[in-house]
């Protein structure tokens, strides 16, 4: 027998349809890209998203095309999110710090049919435009442009589409497991992959961040997300906000220690979101001017692990609390968030503090594993001490990759995550170290493998292991360890700039460490745990 209650799917147009409807007058303060501040409100994104979806309409777009956007966190981008997903498009977020070949591949393969596009991405977007013959339409997210118009002939303007259409519009009444929003991940080795979520996980995903074991948020709440729209749709903050109808203070592209600074204070921001190598900017900055950030309540940091000194300042200087999180692009990305239980009150500061640096627990809606192999179903022990791979399930979990028609997941229907890790008894994750060598700087993947490939291709280069490095600032750095060829009198700075072209500048590594002979496993694989271990503080007292 059934229950006999009302069946809604579960739409992200339901939350913007709510936050205008009953938090309508509660404010979205936007910096634009020329430092300007734009106040809004709901009411004036629900409505400016409506508009928005009838010109994508008018533009001869349909269900599951995929609308691309290279932007930072502003109100139009905001408002464009809404417009793409609610009508039943996917919303494609890309990450404009990818090296151009990855965006022309991500592109490709994603088969986008509009890019939007912040005038600072303009150089990017005229870079690559020859190499992606599959968008049709360039809409850059402002008024009217002379230079943008001149570089990008056909180029269309947010605003000007807007003026032109009705904010009425009525919600497609789509399927709940319709795919909503796409984004990619270069944490792999190869080409990036994408991971394409729907309607119904993203609004579980939003139910459970806003829970107060997660990220507590509520209507009271005046939130700053610093980490970037483009970076797993801001850790899925956007829509969060609009559940619970909060304030948004979208930063734009300013996201240095004073700019956060003078935001927070003028804004009475109550929660910030970014990952550690911000609030490091944020830290120095307030020393600086002298601020008590005041308003501050909660910062929640993911990304990478956060230094127990950071967490030390926000509470001991500026009395404000530190939510570690984990989680990736394949989970949407919320897998854990560090929220302390009941029976936590009895500890003392010390152990507190302790299990603090943990990542913390899984809310409702997913679960935790550690097994003795990739792709394995062996569970370990949850002591706290035995580690293992790291396995996830749940409503908000990959299945499988878009394009790809085989399963992400071990044989019982879980995904290996590729990291170390230990859990407890209470579910209290505590990450050790990464499966298959990616490097985590500033919170951004960086394939080891690639970095390889590069190297040995200098004809000077006979062998080359690229190794995560501890740094001060950036958590991790590349290093190379390289055997160089008989005879060959290359240099340190020679094996650098061979980089230069053919990655990101920032994925360049920091040194180059020339050996004798690099340690190989029984099967000839490189040892990079000796490696590590012998050099892995090598940049700490640059």
């Amino acid at each position: 027998m059934q229950g006999r209650m009302m069946f809604q799917p579960l739409l992200i147009s339901s939350l913007i349809e709510h936050a205008a409807r009953y938090h309508g007058d509660t404010a979205i303060i936007s910096k634009n890209t020329d430092g300007t501040i734009t106040k809004t409100d709901w009411t004036h994104v629900a409505e400016n998203s409506k508009r928005f979806a009838n010109a994508l309409h008018a533009l001869g777009l349909k269900q599951n095309d995929r609308v691309a956007t290279i932007a930072w966190n502003n109100h139009r981008h905001l408002e464009s999110w809404y417009a793409i997903s609610g009508s039943g498009m996917i919303c494609h977020t890309i990450n404009p710090r990818l090296f151009p070949e990855q965006l022309i591949f991500i592109i490709n393969d994603a088969k986008d049919r509009v890019i939007l596009f912040d005038k600072t991405f303009l150089p990017l977007i005229t870079g690559v435009k020859a190499h992606i013959p599959l968008v049709e339409h360039f809409i850059c997210l402002g008024a009217f442009d002379q230079d943008v118009a001149d570089a990008l002939p056909d180029v269309k303007f947010y605003d000007t589409l807007l003026a032109e259409q009705s904010t009425e519009f009525e919600w497609p009444l789509l399927d709940e497991t319709t795919a909503s929003s796409l984004c990619y991940t270069s944490g792999t080795t190869g080409n990036p992959k994408g991971a394409l979520y729907s309607h119904r996980s993203t609004i579980l995903h939003t139910y459970a961040i806003c829970l107060p074991d997660s990220l507590n948020l509520s209507a009271h709440d005046i939130m700053l997300p610093v980490v970037p729209m483009f970076h797993v749709n801001a850790w899925g903050t956007p829509y969060a906000a609009a559940m619970v109808g909060c304030t948004m203070v979208l930063p734009g592209p300013s996201l240095d220690g004073a700019s956060l600074v003078q935001l927070i204070d003028e804004f009475k921001v109550t929660i910030a979101l970014g990952v550690p190598t911000i609030w490091q900017g944020l830290l120095t900055a307030a020393k600086q001017s002298g601020t008590q950030l005041n308003s501050l309540k909660r910062t929640i940091v993911g990304g990478s692990a956060c230094p127990p000194a950071m967490m030390k300042a926000f509470k001991d200087i500026y009395d404000c609390e530190t939510i570690h999180a984990w989680g990736m692009t394949e989970t949407s990305p919320l897998g854990t968030g560090n929220q302390l239980k009941a029976k936590h009150d009895q500890l003392s500061d010390a152990e507190k503090f302790k299990l603090r640096l943990s990542q913390g627990r899984p809310p409702f809606g997913v679960d935790l594993r550690i097994t003795n192999q990739e792709k394995g179903t062996h569970q370990l022990a949850r002591d706290g001490h035995t580690t293992g791979n790291l396995q996830i399930k749940g409503h908000w979990i990959i299945n499988e990759y878009f394009g790809k028609n085989e399963s992400a997941l071990t044989t019982d229907g879980w995904f290996d995550t590729g990291d170390i890790a230990a859990l407890n008894e209470d579910g209290f994750l505590f990450l050790s170290d990464r499966a298959k060598d990616l490097i985590k700087s500033g919170g951004e993947w960086i394939s080891s493998v690639e970095l390889e490939n590069i190297a040995m291709g200098h004809p000077e280069i006979s062998m080359a292991a690229v190794i995560a490095a501890n740094h001060p600032k950036w958590d991790e750095r590349p290093v190379v360890v390289a055997i160089k060829t008989t005879e060959s009198q290359i240099t340190e700075q020679d094996l650098l700039d061979y980089y230069i072209d053919k990655i990101a500048k920032w994925q360049i590594p920091d040194t180059v460490i020339f050996v004798e002979a690099i340690p190989l496993s029984g099967t000839g694989k490189m040892l990079k745990k000796d490696l590590r271990e012998k050099f892995g503080d090598v940049l700490l007292g640059s």
